[in-house]
């Protein structure tokens, strides 16, 4: 069990509706948008920070862009009015936003990540968060992925991309842990 502390912070990666568009492929977790809300729900009861992180493509043809509605948040996981909303450029909820200074001026708290997809802008963010110093937890169920296909045309399934890519950072850059860990 994580204890959570009174300053804890959850950041939600990417829970933008691009993610449930059926071109984007098949993927592991379909409760990860209900294991989402439901720590939302939580850290809210509990007065603990949620920052939201959407990713915004400079590519007019990208799911990511704004003005579409794929770019906006899924119902899951749409901000509170309080609640702080970051959009990013790159992988990383680090590079080019304020998400550092912001963790910063928290002093040390416990940072949980969730959201999509696993290996790569929650894997990116949480690598780097883990570089920097930070308390870093990734919730597993709280994440999800799509199938990868390798450099000679084999498949990866989605499950076996998402088990990998946690099990590379577990404990290097973060822990990884369960929703049913906090909840």
């Amino acid at each position: 069990m994580t204890k959570l502390e009174k300053g804890a912070v959850l950041v939600v990666i990417d829970a933008q509706k691009a993610w449930l568009e059926p071109e984007i492929g098949k993927r592991n977790n379909p409760y990860a948008e209900k294991v989402i809300n439901k720590l939302i729900v939580t850290f809210r009861n509990r007065r603990l920070r949620i920052i939201h992180v959407r990713h915004e493509s400079s590519n007019p043809a990208s799911l990511f862009r704004e003005g579409k509605p794929t770019f906006e948040f899924i119902e899951e996981a749409e901000p509170a009015s309080n609640e702080l909303v970051i959009t990013k450029h790159v992988n990383s909820a680090f590079i080019g936003t304020n998400l550092e200074s912001i963790l910063r001026k928290m002093k040390d708290p416990q940072v949980f990540y969730v959201g999509f997809v696993t290996d790569h802008c929650v894997s990116t963010t949480a690598r780097m968060s883990g570089n920097l110093g930070f308390r870093s937890h990734v919730i597993e169920d709280g994440c999800a992925t799509f199938d990868r296909v390798d450099p000679e045309g084999n498949r990866i399934a989605a499950g076996l991309v998402h088990k990998v890519n946690l099990a590379s950072i577990n404990e290097e850059f973060a822990k990884v842990i369960s929703s049913k860990d906090i909840l």
